[in-house]
């Protein structure tokens, strides 16, 4: 029998609709993620400064730098202290040996890695005086060894700016000062190759209310201001730059293009709002290049924000933002506490903190990301703490890339390389970065989260040198290595 009345028709519609709904959200695993603090479990005593994850150890398990110290990890069952009085640091092959260096920005030393089993000081030449909160690694010049940039802040209680330094590196044996400039207040520093011609920009972010400066690379390491041109100031009218902290780099809204979130504390305190952070949509639009200003995207505004990074935690695709407090109360007692903010597309981002567990963390700059245990979700090293995410395996499909250079062409720990996956009408974005927000500096393993895609994917990897190379049916849900083929 056939029902011709028009509140039947209502009613066929509305199930057919209620049906598709849930057919759509059974299609989308629910968000399931739970981060514990399994700090003591792992055998970690960590300090509550940057923190810096590779493998140092070439063992295929990415160890972690914390609190002036060097953790070996032991297959994902548990840490071993490998090296103390290390200060805090970010790290790459600088000598191509096949072993990850480091260079401590709070006590501004390289550290060779001696066959996984220590570290020894290189000489370096003499230097200006500077106190640094951040520095990173990249092959400025392209000529496969990896330079430095060395962000310089101050000296508040004597009025003075340190300088930003650039350390080129010779052959992998020495390094030499080719670049020093007293300009601004600097706290983090980072680099990708956003406009993608095939050499690696900076962008450093400055505090005091100053402009945060994007370096554009001409190739040979000669870099020159062109933030104006790129609209990539991350200020307010009537201010010339902001309080910034730290920035991360990311395809947060995966059109395959490198996007910029720039951190800001900011006060508002009357006299003023000052500028607050924002998302900086990469436009690719090569004759007019810019970036255009997405707003907080619902990163709410919080006084004292630090330090952001990037990682996709819960494994569907989309870049998510962990962002730390320099305060726990800042003015007029206001509660201040990290924050996890997972993407929800389109630079639409909701606070989950609570609901994945990591309510009510303190003051704290420390913000890095790793798959240490290899159990194909991110976890987190925050506030002291190692944060086990706990998502089951069926939450989403996952990929881990190491990427590695031959030492000639292109640097061993292939800094700022670059993969792309395409699912559907989104491209998956990674970069191999060796700093982000200030001095921190997430896995150089580059970990994809997939969603539902099933079977295998095509990789498309595009070298810091500019080269292209291209790996079919890569199966999921592992980690596998590319290398660079000339």
């Amino acid at each position: 029998m056939t029902c011709h009345h028009s509140n039947c028709r209502f009613l066929v519609f509305t199930i057919a609709v209620l049906s598709l709904t849930a057919k759509l959200i059974a299609a989308e695993p629910p968000m399931v993620a739970e981060f514990r603090d399994e700090t003591g479990d792992f055998g970690l005593a960590l300090g509550n400064g940057a923190a810096c994850w590779a493998d140092l150890d070439n063992d295929g398990w990415s160890d972690l730098c914390a609190g002036g110290t060097a953790w070996r990890n032991d297959a994902g069952q548990r840490f071993t202290n490998l090296a103390d009085g290390l200060g805090e640091v970010v790290a790459a092959d600088f000598n191509n040996d096949g072993f990850v260096d480091l260079f401590s920005w709070s006590t501004m030393r390289v550290l060779r890695n001696i066959d996984g089993t220590g570290f020894e000081a290189l000489e370096l030449p003499e230097l200006p005086a500077c106190v640094s909160r951040g520095a990173c690694w990249g092959d400025f010049n392209t000529d496969g060894f990896c330079d430095l940039y060395v962000a310089g802040y101050e000296d508040w209680n004597n009025g003075i700016t340190y300088p930003d330094l650039i350390l080129m590196n010779h052959n992998g044996n020495a390094f030499k000062l080719t670049w020093s400039e007293v300009r601004f207040r600097a706290r983090g520093v980072s680099a990708c190759d956003f406009d993608e011609d095939g050499d690696i920009d900076i962008y450093v972010s400055n505090y005091r209310l100053q402009p945060n400066v994007l370096w554009i690379n001409d190739g040979t390491g000669t870099f020159t201001d062109e933030t104006v041109k790129y609209n990539a100031l991350a200020t307010s009218p009537g201010f010339q730059g902001g309080h910034s902290i730290g920035a991360a780099w990311g395809d947060f809204d995966n059109d395959g293009r490198f996007d910029l979130f720039a951190g800001n504390f900011a006060h508002v305190d009357g006299r003023g709002d000052q500028p607050k952070s924002r998302f900086l949509r990469n436009t690719g639009d090569a004759e007019n290049p810019a970036f255009e200003n997405r707003g907080p995207g619902g990163v709410f505004y919080q006084e004292s924000y630090a330090s952001p990074s990037a990682g996709d935690f819960d494994n569907d695709g989309d870049l998510d933002l962990f962002f730390t407090t320099v305060y726990e109360t800042a003015s007029f007692g206001r509660k201040n506490n990290p924050v996890l903010f997972r993407n929800d597309g389109q630079f639409e981002f909701t606070d989950v903190t609570a609901a994945v567990g990591l309510a009510d963390l303190g003051a704290t700059y420390q913000n890095a990301w790793s798959d240490f245990d290899q159990d194909g979700d991110l976890d987190l090293v925050t506030q002291g703490k190692l944060f086990v995410n706990h998502s089951p395996s069926e939450h989403g499909h996952w990929l881990g890339v190491r990427l590695e250079g031959d030492g000639k062409h292109v640097s061993r720990s292939a800094i700022g390389a670059q993969i792309r996956i395409q699912i559907g009408n989104r491209t998956i974005t990674r970069q191999v970065e060796a700093g982000t927000g200030e001095g921190n500096q997430n896995d150089l393993t580059l970990h994809c989260g997939l969603g539902l895609q099933p079977g295998q994917v095509d990789l498309k990897i595009r070298w810091p040198n500019g080269k292209k190379q291209s790996l079919t049916d890569v199966k999921l849900d592992g980690v596998i290595t590319a290398r660079f083929e000339p």
